[in-house]
């Protein structure tokens, strides 16, 4: 049985919620390995509780926890701290993060870390509740800046029987939804038998009203984590990450009977869970969209949707592919014939089986533009230039307002 305990306010904790530690640390649970981007990546940890206390002390010292009226005298408050109080004061939010079920905290070993005997680092992990809540945020914030957009299942261009009519009358067909158009039907009728009572009705003067057929959607997310995507002064992973987590969100609670499935590329290809996706980092990687290609037309076979898709968000070119003997042929530089046919190989049958590639560039280099180009003009999707700051606009708006191809 959970048990719940009331207690009068004291203050200890600055009267600061578990969500509002949430919403200040969003940025630091999401982070792709920007600020370190030039160290060796076997380094950093961010999992360790340590990098947890300072990302809170910053949000605490930077005023990000408070509103404009109590700012000032927080402020005052965290400067007149001792530095055991401020360690405290840490330890307890950190707590409240692990008791509300947003962290896991290991427990720290009794053995010690080498021959010095140190206590090793204690980590912690974020919770697919954190996962949750980090979804909805960035969706939250996304829609915001869109304005009104209207939710509901994806339009095909067919017609089927419902309740809601967009389309014109006809005969009714054995298995439709008994929707009758009551004016058509009585008018096929006296079409017929005339202007006498009583009116005999046949079944072939059955009409129904016509809707708009709606179709699920098998989506597969494809997200470049080369080297690339934390270099040259911007970090395009970590939104990368935040659409991914939005779009999750979104399926989840507006479009129920679609599906969504997460592969990362680089030198390989991967499957990612969902719940996983906050805590991957790029890697010195380089970029083989072929195998990317690959895992997601056998992740789309496994789903039975009328509708398969592949979104592919990317800032570079292909540079490299796996060999049939397992070797990886690498070369960064230009457009490799080698490379860039095999992965438009892929596109080929990518079309073939009826799946739509749409691309969103993080980057307008000449090589990418060019592939792209191709890529589009093979399977007939889309491409968008975009940047960090609109990506989950231009995805969001595309998701909910395509116009898909006829449903066979």
């Amino acid at each position: 049985m959970k048990w719940i305990e009331y207690s009068r306010y004291t203050g200890e904790d600055l009267g600061l919620s578990a969500e509002e530690l949430m919403r200040a640390l969003s940025d630091f649970f999401l982070q792709s390995g920007f600020e370190y981007q030039y160290m060796n990546f076997s380094e950093m940890d961010k999992h360790s509780l340590e990098r947890l206390k300072e990302a809170l002390e910053k949000a605490l010292r930077d005023g990000d926890l408070f509103d404009r009226n109590m700012s000032e005298a927080m402020q005052q408050r965290l400067e007149q701290m001792s530095e055991q109080e401020m360690s405290s004061l840490l330890e307890r939010l950190v707590q409240k993060l692990a008791d509300e079920g947003y962290i896991n905290v290991e427990k720290p070993g009794e053995q010690g870390n080498g021959r010095d005997n140190k206590p090793r680092d204690v980590k912690f992990d974020i919770t697919d509740k954190s996962v949750d809540f980090l979804g909805f945020k960035t969706l939250k914030d996304l829609l915001a800046g869109l304005g009104r957009a209207s939710f509901g299942a994806h339009d095909t261009r067919e017609l089927a029987t419902g309740v809601e009519t967009s389309g014109s009358s006809r005969a009714y067909e054995f298995g439709d939804t008994l929707n009758l158009d009551i004016s058509e039907t009585l008018f096929s009728a006296l079409k017929r038998e005339g202007l006498g009572l009583p009116l005999n009705l046949e079944y072939k003067d059955l009409h129904v009203h016509q809707s708009e057929y709606q179709s699920s959607c098998a989506t597969v997310l494809m997200l470049d984590c080369s080297h690339s995507m934390i270099l040259y002064g911007e970090d395009r992973f970590t939104p990368a990450k935040k659409v991914a987590l939005a779009l999750a969100h979104l399926i989840r609670t507006q479009y129920p009977g679609d599906s969504l499935r997460l592969v990362l590329f680089h030198d390989s290809a991967e499957e990612v869970r969902l719940g996983e996706l906050a805590r991957v980092e790029v890697g010195p990687y380089y970029t083989n969209t072929r195998d990317g290609l690959i895992l997601a037309q056998r992740l789309l076979q496994q789903e039975k949707k009328d509708m398969k898709q592949i979104i592919m968000i990317t800032d570079g070119k292909p540079s490299c592919l796996t060999l049939e003997d397992g070797r990886v042929y690498r070369n960064a530089f230009g457009l490799d014939p080698l490379v860039i046919s095999r992965t438009l190989e892929e596109v080929g049958r990518c079309k073939k089986q009826g799946v739509l590639i749409n691309t969103f560039m993080l980057a307008s280099d000449y090589g990418l533009v060019q592939f792209v180009q191709k890529v589009t003009e093979l399977c007939r999707g889309k491409a968008y230039f975009t940047t960090p700051v609109n990506l989950g606009q231009y995805l969001l708006m595309d998701y909910m307002n395509r116009k898909t191809r006829t449903i066979h």
